[in-house]
């Protein structure tokens, strides 16, 4: 009710003009009386109006329904007994046909049971989507907060950031759930590797570094599911399981293709968010891909779903298939020769739920050929039955869930829509700042010229997997609130196969105080099932870029938005273009962060979170080589900052800021004692004496404490993100370096913070040898902050000391 009153109060100010630009109170002592009653009466009754709303049409409970005589007390629908009791006792009133029918994600209804039907398939990758047909818009939900890209949301590198939009989101979907408009249980996040930068779904993920997608997927998957314990608030599903980051690329599309992946780049990359979405996030769901690991589907590969997720991991949840893998594995891959194997091959290997009608099928013919049990069915079914038990789906009227009360009202909120803005603001990243050029000022720059094709863009700015927005600022309106513009689009489109358009922009660049160009790509160049072909700006962007910088009157600034990252080198190099920034896709707010940054309102502090290479690096690349490492046999040069030691236009974790600001390391040690279990002090723990496997030491609570001064020597705010990196000791089948910390820090300018960080030795301090195992180097580990260096010696023990 408080958020209702105050978003009221504000869209009704908004509305008569009662705020300025710099969101300061225009009071009402300043109008004439007559005025001022007007406004307390529009003002009083836009309150009671809002108060009235209701809260959508109230959801009939999917089952147990109070007023069913018939099905209220049977023993599934009791509260009060353990979950597995009752998930026992609905399976055992089914019936074969029954059982079937609810393994697809549109589950068919059991009306002799009072169970309704129920679509599995709802989307909220960043925000709550309509791309899954569980969600849909309309009636008192016309949107949901849109935040930015999964890729810019990233550039953040704060974890915190990310699990509070998840906790957004699910208020949001919640929401709309109790008013009938989508379901609970959701198929995000995307946490797959950004291994190679011409991915079409790149955009949706954390980017290329295992640790921070790891981080990335248990915080927003916490955030989604809430921390009630073993009840959900909304069911969370990592995906795509596993080495999935190829759609459709040079003839090779992601419904034929066989991922070759070694042991060592499954365990130390391909692996490592899933683990930890499922360990730490401890998330409801896995979703296996379409693609096949070294030959085997991975929705029919037991060693990776029952073995690996269920049996190593523990998953507390469902398996489900990319829509319509276990079809396609026989259909396209030809996996088995008939289809009843196909869906005994899914389910024995793990398969909960198929995407997809194969399942309802196919399944009560595999039972009738003897190849599948009905046991397997059972056990399908109890791992999907629980999870809709845990989000209250079992108990009867909705309304008396913990988040029943949640509506329209809860939808679109000044302080999501707010959180949106935020999390743009945090995502944009300084790439060059010559001079320094920005930010700009509106009393040097009283006029901008505005050009280029995503200059003044809404849906391109909430990339794919979105939903409706509750609103735009593009790129325009953004710096029109600062200045006033100029607007050209330059191309009529980001594929820019004309120069018809650059006439206009040549000359308001030619008139303007400074020049913002807004290029890049949208989803006609990347997207999900479209692999992008090269690196460079699209058809003839790069053209416009020049001339009109060799026309600029003023500054010239490059603003970037894509997914992928691009080769820029001749902007990079250009002296007349001052400034480049890189937004990703940003979300419903995009244009005001945008602006807010251009203008120092906001103090960029972005870091990238994929590296960005030149375009000549493809042509050592093919999509189709998984290997992580470079070969130098082959002349293939690796992957990722963590393998390619080669030429980059911009590297991970570049970003730059409007301050400055200078770490020490204020304190940290310089041996670690590895303790091992007991009998493991033996030779059969180490590789020469060299290594100690993560399986023979004392993990629990073996970690470095590092603590860090970070002082911003600037004359702006700003925050600062603190990147550790780690050098292992020398080894082929090791990283140049990896990331093993990442702290976001907000400091006053010409103030100092310390920083404590801290890295567990196993998790972070390992490496993966040629055989899939995970081992601690012994010896001298260096870690990077910037521009300072630590050394930590790591010595095998029997007893565990730390020393300064």
């Amino acid at each position: 009710a408080q958020s209702s009153a105050i978003y009221i109060v504000v869209a009704t100010l908004l509305f008569l003009g009662l705020y300025n630009r710099d969101n300061k109170l225009i009071f009402l002592s300043n109008m004439g009386f007559a005025t001022q009653l007007h406004s307390i009466s529009i003002l009083f009754f836009l309150f009671l109006l809002r108060a009235s709303w209701h809260t959508g049409a109230a959801r009939t409970p999917f089952a147990c329904d109070p007023q069913d005589a018939a099905t209220k007390n049977l023993r599934f629908c009791r509260t009060s007994l353990p979950i597995h009791v009752r998930v026992r006792d609905f399976i055992g009133r089914l019936t074969l046909q029954e059982k079937v029918r609810l393994l697809v994600n549109n589950a068919a209804a059991v009306p002799r049971l009072g169970i309704k039907g129920y679509e599995w398939w709802s989307e909220a990758l960043h925000g709550v989507s309509n791309v899954g047909p569980g969600t849909k818009f309309g009636g008192d939900f016309p949107g949901a907060t849109s935040f930015p890209q999964v890729i810019t949301t990233a550039a953040s590198f704060n974890a915190s950031l990310w699990e509070e939009i998840g906790r957004v989101v699910s208020d949001e979907a919640r929401a709309m759930y109790n008013g009938g408009m989508a379901g609970l249980t959701y198929w995000s996040p995307n946490v797959n590797i950004f291994r190679d930068p011409r991915w079409g779904r790149g955009q949706e993920t954390p980017g290329e570094d295992p640790v921070v997608a790891g981080v990335y997927a248990a915080r927003y998957v916490r955030g989604l599911q809430g921390n009630d314990g073993n009840r959900l608030k909304v069911a969370a599903c990592c995906k795509h399981y596993t080495a999935y980051d190829l759609d459709n690329w040079s003839g090779v599309d992601r419904f034929h293709f066989n991922a070759r992946v070694t042991k060592q780049d499954i365990e130390d990359t391909f692996d490592v968010p899933f683990k930890a979405c499922v360990l730490e996030g401890k998330v409801a769901s896995v979703m296996c891909s379409y693609n096949q690991v070294n030959g085997i589907p991975t929705c029919a590969d037991p060693k990776l779903l029952r073995n690996t997720i269920r049996g190593d991991w523990r998953l507390n949840g469902y398996i489900v298939s990319d829509c319509d893998s276990v079809g396609v594995f026989y259909d396209s891959q030809h996996y088995t020769s008939t289809p009843e194997e196909a869906a005994a091959d899914a389910i024995k290997a793990g398969l909960d739920l198929d995407c997809g009608p194969f399942l309802a099928v196919h399944t009560e013919d595999a039972i009738k050929r003897g190849i599948l049990n009905e046991a397997d069915v059972n056990g399908a079914l109890a791992n999907t039955v629980t999870v809709q038990m845990r989000l209250g789906m079992f108990d009867g009227e909705p309304s008396a869930h913990p988040f029943g009360n949640l509506g329209p009202r809860d939808v679109c909120t000044p302080a999501h829509q707010d959180l949106a803005l935020q999390a743009a603001r945090q995502g944009i990243v300084l790439l060059k700042n010559h001079g320094p050029l920005l930010p700009l000022s509106p009393r040097r720059h009283r006029t901008v010229a505005v050009i280029g094709p995503n200059s003044d863009v809404t849906d391109t700015m909430i990339g794919n997997y979105a939903g409706v927005a509750c609103g735009y600022t593009t790129p325009l309106q953004g710096i029109g609130g600062y200045t006033r513009t100029i607007h050209q689009q330059g191309c009529a489109n980001v594929g820019c196969t004309s120069d018809e358009l650059f006439g206009g922009a040549i000359e308001a660049a030619r008139q303007a105080d400074a020049t913002v160009l807004v290029m890049g790509l949208d989803q006609s160049i990347e997207a999900e099932f479209r692999d992008r072909a090269g690196l460079l700006l699209p058809g003839r962007q790069q053209e416009l870029v020049s001339k009109v910088s060799m026309a600029s009157k003023g500054p010239t600034i490059l603003v970037l938005m894509s997914g992928g990252p691009i080769d820029v080198s001749f902007a990079k190099k250009d002296p007349r273009i001052g400034s480049i920034l890189w937004v990703g896709y940003p979300g419903q707010a995009g244009g005001a962060a945008i602006a807010d940054v251009l203008f120092g309102a906001h103090s960029p502090g972005g870091k990238l979170p994929m590296t960005w290479y030149p375009q000549e690096y493809l042509s050592k690349v093919p999509m189709t080589m998984m290997g992580m490492r470079s070969q130098r046999s082959k002349d293939y040069p690796g992957r990722t900052y963590r393998f390619y030691n080669g030429p980059v236009v911009y590297p991970f974790g570049h970003g730059m800021s409007y301050s400055n600001f200078v770490d020490t390391i204020a304190d940290a040690p310089t041996v670690v004692a590895i303790p091992l279990n007991g009998h493991h002090g033996s030779k059969n723990t180490s590789i020469s004496g060299k290594a100690v496997r993560v399986t023979h030491a004392k993990c629990n609570r073996l970690s470095i404490g590092v603590h860090v001064d970070v002082r911003n020597v600037g004359s702006m705010d700003g925050s600062h993100t603190l990147l550790v990196f780690s050098s292992p000791p020398g080894g082929h089948w090791a990283p140049h370096k990896q990331l093993v910390a990442f702290e976001k820090v907000h400091i006053p300018a010409r103030t100092q913070q310390r920083v404590h960080i801290n890295i567990h030795v196993c998790k972070f301090l390992s490496v993966v040898d040629r055989s899939g195992i995970r081992r601690i180097p012994m010896g001298e580990h260096s870690l990077h902050i910037g521009d300072i260096r630590h050394t930590v010696s790591l010595q095998a023990a029997t007893l565990g000391v730390i020393k300064s």
